[in-house]
């Protein structure tokens, strides 16, 4: 297992070190000059000369991309940071730190503070989906699979396939207008700031999007798998013996179907965590989604880089999750 580990984490830093070279060249050869992007459109072009000598912007990529890795690690300082550039960019712990990720051009303040305020909401936001997405998706893919080419299964297959084709958008809109427009039992948006609603009713809507969006899905995945397990001999041999219903679903059927939508769960909590952009636009959410939206419109190149890299570690670290969940409920598996 240790070796196991040690293997992976080394996989992710290759990854992470390649995704993240390729991530600083495709901003570096964006369209427009980086210190220009910096300034602004209204930047006289000596303010761009000077910003242009200050970050060596005509040194090679490799070796720009090295001195922003070092700042990344803490080993090189923050070029932009102090009132020397004119920028107003500072940083109460310097200009030389682990995880410094520069500063949001947006908000002028350093984007590790800018995520840090904007992550909470996004992970409670997934943690809630997932409470609710992974035990519908399962009962009700173990339901419809169980029950293949029945009534049950025709309803259930029928309504998770017509929500997933839906867009969140248009199931957030049906939703506000049903609950808030109509019945006027929620709130239209989820500033989270508080006021005359709670937590708990801000929270409503977009989990409920975001489970319908999801459950629905991965529902199907797991009905398939079902579907699939249930042709194995050593079902038709429970089957054959006698044994009770809901101890072949449980010890033979569920164990060993749930090793396919791992992979998908676990996909999907990707997305809760860094994809959810529509959804939080909607409901004026202020979590890493809309975060993203806003960063990209603006051309905040520091934020847009710092969330990017996010996704990624992200993504790595639920591969490395979805593997130790296939060792779990398969020993017989051994990944390497």
């Amino acid at each position: 297992m240790i070796g196991f580990l040690l293997r992976r984490l080394s996989q992710f830093a290759l990854t992470f070190a390649a995704a993240s070279f390729l991530l600083f060249a495709v901003t570096e050869f964006s369209p427009g000059d980086i210190a220009s992007k910096i300034l602004g459109p209204y930047a006289v072009q000596s303010q761009v000369d000077l910003l242009h000598e200050r970050l060596k912007l005509d040194d090679p990529l490799p070796v720009r991309y090295f001195r922003w890795l070092g700042t990344l690690l803490g080993l090189v300082d923050n070029p932009l940071g102090g009132d020397t550039t004119g920028l107003g960019l500072t940083d109460p712990r310097g200009s030389r730190y682990f995880g410094n990720l520069g500063y949001s051009l947006m908000l002028k303040e350093p984007v590790v503070d800018v995520i840090g305020d904007r992550l909470g909401y996004t992970v409670l936001l997934t943690l809630w989906a997932v409470v609710f997405i992974v035990p519908i998706s399962i009962a009700v893919g173990v339901a419809a699979g169980m029950n293949q080419g029945k009534a049950l299964d025709r309803v259930l297959s029928t309504s998770a396939a017509v929500l997933t084709s839906l867009p969140e958008f248009v199931v957030a809109v049906a939703l506000i207008f049903v609950a808030v427009a109509w019945l006027g039992l929620l709130p239209g948006t989820s500033t989270m700031t508080g006021g005359s609603w709670s937590t708990t009713a801000q929270l409503i809507l977009p989990v409920t999007v975001l489970v319908i969006a999801s459950a629905s899905y991965v529902s199907r995945i797991v009905r398939a798998s079902v579907v699939d397990t249930l042709r194995r001999p050593y079902v038709r041999t429970a089957l054959l013996k006698g044994l009770p219903r809901r101890q072949i679903i449980v010890h033979h059927v569920l164990r060993n179907a749930m090793i396919p939508p791992i992979t998908v769960i676990l996909l999907q909590v990707n997305w809760l965590l860094t994809g959810v952009v529509v959804v939080e636009s909607i409901f004026a959410y202020p979590g890493v989604g809309s975060l993203l939206l806003q960063a990209g419109l603006f051309g905040d190149i520091y934020l847009v880089q710092a969330l990017t890299l996010l996704a990624l570690a992200v993504a790595v670290g639920t591969q490395l999750i979805g593997d130790l969940c296939y060792m779990a409920l398969d020993p017989k598996i051994k990944v390497v």
